[in-house]
């Protein structure tokens, strides 16, 4: 066979870096118009048998108009509203009803109770999205001509608008940060200059593909995509790429120091590193596909879009980061220069910080896993304590937001519910003994039935085939705890009459019915994602008792690092609570990274266990592993911390039970107590293949001048990667 010539050889690597350019150049403004196409609507991902969605639905046969209210409060400078004032306020109503984005006639102005205050309903159109900003500036700007008020909006309009404020930032400040960060850390960490470059321009070109076809999906409704999950799919590309990035261009050093041709280490390097790459991109792309299981939309949502920039993130590592590195040659790495690995000796005591680790393992493997558990045992159990049943819109926003100050306002002068009653749909028949169950339910301020397309108010009901509806407004606030209690005495109450088929829904209903099908997902996914998980290493590792020990070590990271949550949350940052997704959020994507690592740690040690045995493979491996996969734990971390930016509590507390749970995995569970473990076991440990039964082989300093990974090939053993 003749030799490939020079030319082709220079020409795919060419040819891939073209494909990339034009990859980037074509999809790359697709990151910023992703947002066209996403909704931030929640009552929109709620399983549609939910009994509060099933409302929703039949509600729109009584108001045919969907619209989204506007509460405007008005509350006095002097202390109390005189009569002057609530004829300014009722003639601002009247005059709003024509006004652009309004959706019908505004409510009648409502005095509160204590005669300080008033309130009116403005019903704006459902689909304002970009304009919504600029209606409620208007609506604002009308309001504040009542004299001696000060003027606030609260209700669904003024926290959408919010939202989607708080959400602009993503396609710009957060991808800066995420960008900037890594960035910085490749450069302090790996001192060279065209090297960060290069994998930053890899995790850029796999963005770029990624949003592309989920837009593409996205505008032909086959995903949902919200501000939450457009956000994680940013962090969890560039953190991916990088990730792989870093692994392969690692093996890619060791490649080009022992073979001084580029495109031989090339091949080699992915030859190598992409049987372990792959298979930790398929355990985080499959465990998120698991979500799909999930009856929460955006839950679903999230998980074929999370596994397509996963897909593309592979991809690019595999394609665009070889074909620049093959292209660069050496002065990737300037001003470095790429040396020969050296072998670990039996103490690995000449390998630096992790030939110390290594040795550390080696001398005390017991009292190094029994430490570990101990510290990881204590944060898990803080665990329980973490509470998970939904947010009070005050805590939504970090920071605050102008559609909580004024539901403040609102909560002081009115019953905490107004605004956003619960709404119940009857048998109209039995409207009145369904009426009555609602009055006489703990918590529940007042019912009135619906009477046109105004909503409720005094009057006959509206029937719409043989079905009537009522408002309820709760006493307390339509976002706490109690009102959601008292949801659930509503629907106990109006279930309870005989022939009335009553349904309970509206904003409070939502968060309940939230809340009960973010535990149910939990008991589902979760095992399956174990499962999933488990299967994977199985087949990688080609053993059982390591599988089940990675899977236990990075699920006692996940408790743990839920338990440290906890005590952050409320005792630093001020947290009540998390959102009800939260845990499932966090187990996905720390078990999965987690096992990643794992993953990129055994694959090495096994191929090392080949040549020198169980002991000296988790010496070797870890020596080997330990610079770059810590390297790349922090970039995943950093990259996720870049969350923070976007002032939303959901994206905050992730960010925190990510970053810190990543950081928590690879110094402790990856680098001393799985190979602590490993060593202590010793040979069993790769039970029942053949290698349990061989603990021989040669000793590290024997094969100091050969190539890692020969022998192992030579004994039938596949190669894992290297991250050193």
């Amino acid at each position: 066979m003749k030799p490939t010539s020079p030319s082709l050889r220079w020409l795919v690597p060419a040819a891939l870096l073209v494909v990339w350019l034009a990859v980037g150049g074509a999809f790359g403004p697709y990151a910023g118009k992703i947002g066209e196409v996403s909704t931030n609507d929640q009552s929109s991902f709620l399983p549609e048998n939910a009994e509060s969605t099933r409302v929703t639905e039949a509600y729109q046969d009584f108001r045919p108009t969907e619209t989204l209210p506007a509460i405007v409060v008005w509350e006095a400078e002097d202390g109390s509203v005189d009569a002057g004032q609530r004829e300014q306020a009722g003639r601002v109503l009247a005059e709003l009803s024509e006004a652009p984005g309004v959706a019908g006639r505004p409510s009648p102005v409502v005095p509160s109770e204590d005669g300080q205050a008033l309130q009116g309903v403005v019903p704006l159109a459902a689909d304002l999205d970009e304009e919504l900003g600029d209606v409620l500036g208007s609506l604002r700007e009308a309001a504040a001509g009542v004299e001696g008020t000060a003027v606030h909006i609260a209700g669904p309009a003024a926290t959408q608008a919010d939202l989607s404020e708080a959400f602009a930032g993503i396609d710009g400040l957060l991808l800066g940060v995420a960008l900037g960060v890594v960035l910085l850390i490749l450069l302090l960490v790996y001192r060279s200059v065209l090297l960060p470059l290069a994998i930053i321009m890899g995790s850029v070109f796999a963005l770029s593909l990624a949003t592309a076809i989920v837009y593409s999906l996205a505008e032909r409704d086959v995903v949902r995509v919200d501000g939450q999950v457009q956000g994680i799919l940013f962090i969890l590309v560039i953190g991916a790429a990088t990730d792989y990035g870093l692994l392969l261009s690692a093996r890619y050093r060791e490649e080009l120091a022992l073979r001084g041709d580029r495109f031989t280490a090339v091949r080699a390097a992915v030859r190598r590193s992409a049987g372990a790459i792959v298979a930790s991109a398929a355990t985080v792309a499959l465990a998120l596909l698991a979500l799909l299981l999930s009856d929460l939309r955006n839950n679903q949502a999230l998980g074929p879009v999370g596994a397509i920039g996963i897909a593309c993130s592979v991809l690019s590592a595999l394609t665009f980061l070889p074909a620049a590195l093959a292209l660069l040659g050496r002065a990737a790495y300037w001003p470095s220069r790429p040396k020969p690995p050296v072998a670990p000796s039996e103490t690995g005591a000449d390998r630096g910080v992790w030939g110390r680790v290594a040795s550390l393992v080696d001398r005390s493997p017991r009292r190094v896993w029994a430490i570990s558990l101990v510290f990881l045992a204590a944060a898990a159990a803080f665990f329980p304590t973490l509470t998970s049943r939904g947010m009070p819109l005050s805590e939504i926003f970090v920071g605050g937001a102008q559609s909580v100050t004024a539901q403040e306002r609102l909560n002081e002068h009115f019953p905490g519910g107004s605004g956003n009653p619960a709404v119940i749909i009857a048998d109209a028949e039995r409207l009145r003994e369904v009426t009555a169950a609602a009055q006489g339910t703990e918590g529940v301020e007042s019912v009135r039935p619906v009477v046109g397309t105004r909503g409720p108010g005094e009057g006959e009901p509206v029937v719409v085939g043989g079905r009537a509806a009522v408002e309820a407004t709760l006493s307390a606030g339509s976002d706490s705890e109690e009102a959601r209690r008292t949801v659930e005495r509503l629907r106990e109450e109006v279930h309870a009459v005989d022939g009335a088929d009553a349904l309970v829904g509206g904003y409070t209903a939502q968060q309940l019915d939230a809340q009960e099908t973010a535990r149910e997902d939990r008991a589902l996914i979760i095992p399956v994602v174990l499962v999933i998980i488990l299967v994977i290493l199985i087949g990688l590792l080609r053993s059982l008792v390591g599988p089940v020990l990675l899977v236990a070590t990075v699920a006692l990271n996940f408790l743990a690092t839920l338990g440290v949550a906890s005590l952050v949350f409320d005792n630093l940052l001020g947290f009540s609570g998390t959102d009800a997704s939260i845990p499932l959020y966090g187990f996905v994507f720390l078990v999965a990274l987690g096992v990643d690592y794992n993953i990129f740690l055994m694959t090495r040690v096994r191929e090392e266990s080949l040549r020198h045995g169980t002991r000296f493979g988790v010496l070797k491996g870890l020596t080997a592993t330990g610079g770059v996969i810590t390297s790349a734990g922090v970039v995943l971390a950093a990259t996720f911390a870049a969350l923070v930016v976007i002032p939303l509590a959901f994206l905050v507390q992730i960010a925190f039970i990510v970053a810190f749970g990543v950081l928590l995995d690879t110094i402790v569970v990856r680098s001393l107590l799985v190979p602590a473990l490993v060593r202590d076991i010793g040979p069993a440990v790769w039970w029942p293949s053949a290698l349990s039964r061989r603990d021989g082989g040669t000793r590290p300093e024997e094969h100091s001048g050969g190539r890692p990974g020969d022998a192992a090939r030579d004994r039938g053993g596949s190669a894992g990667p290297d991250a050193g």
